[in-house]
C-alpha cells in the first residue's frame, strides 16, 4: 500500500464520516416554535453539541485538506 492509497482511504473515511456527523447535528432554525417563544425555553448550550461541532469542524479540516494535497499532485513522483 502506498502513501496515496492510504491517504485516499483516509480522504474517504473523513468524507462518510463527515455527512453523519452533519446529519447528526440538530436544525438550528426555531421553525413554529418561534412564533410563541417555545424555542427560547430549549437554547441552553449542551457539551454534546460543543462536541459534535468539534468532530465535524476536524472533519471538515480533514477532508478540504486531503483533497487540496490529492487534487494538486504533491504526493505523485515526478515522471
Amino acid at each position: 500500500m502506498t502513501i496515496i492509497q492510504l491517504i485516499r482511504i483516509i480522504w474517504a473515511i473523513s468524507a462518510s464520516l463527515l455527512v453523519i456527523f452533519v446529519l447528526l447535528h440538530s436544525p438550528k432554525g426555531d421553525g413554529i416554535g418561534g412564533i410563541g417563544g417555545q424555542a427560547q425555553l430549549f437554547t441552553s448550550a449542551k457539551t454534546a453539541e460543543k462536541t459534535l461541532n468539534q468532530i465535524t469542524w476536524v472533519l471538515s479540516t480533514i477532508f478540504v485538506t486531503l483533497t487540496i494535497v490529492l487534487s494538486a499532485g504533491w504526493l505523485n513522483p515526478p515522471q
